[in-house]
């Protein structure tokens, strides 16, 4: 089964953060849109994508959104991805073996990032890398803090169009 297409409701969740607390992501959209990126901290594709995404938090983190990361790793695995690769965005911890969140909807590759509305619809799915989407993403966390959108890509960085999750 593919990941949950666009236009398709977000189911609802709950999970423990890194740090114990219990996330619901009922209670998120009822502050604004939620990005889910997940992953696993052995893939080579997350690895290059969630600096990116750490580009984006640092850019928009106090905008009217969360962007959380979803790990399909352990607590002590998934605190040193974050560690290795700059990430200070929550991170969410699936049920390891179990991956229950990630079953709902529809993992087949990692990392996939879903742009959920406060209303509970996926306004955007996206599997493995693609710079479209992830300047798609840029543009919409922009929109939802009514800011001008910040340059996500260094001038001279060679950052590919697609990776295959």
């Amino acid at each position: 089964m593919p990941a949950l297409a666009t236009g398709t409701k977000a189911p609802a969740f709950e999970l423990k953060t890194l740090e114990g607390k219990t996330f619901s992501l009922r209670d998120e959209l009822a502050r604004g849109p939620v990005v889910l990126a997940f992953f696993k901290v052995s893939c080579p594709v997350c690895q290059f994508a969630f600096p990116y995404l750490e580009r984006l938090h640092e850019a928009y983190k106090q905008t009217g959104y969360t962007l959380l990361g979803v790990s399909q790793n352990d607590a002590k695995e998934t605190a040193a991805f974050d560690k290795e690769f700059g990430v200070t965005f929550p991170v969410l911890l699936d049920e390891l073996g179990r991956y229950p969140v990630s079953n709902a909807y529809g993992l087949t590759n990692v990392p996939t990032v879903f742009w959920i509305a406060q209303d509970g619809e996926i306004e955007l799915s996206s599997v493995g890398w693609l710079k479209a989407d992830l300047e798609e993403l840029n543009r919409r966390m922009s929109e939802a803090g009514k800011i001008k959108p910040m340059p996500l890509f260094a001038s001279g960085e060679s950052v590919p169009d697609f990776r295959a999750g």
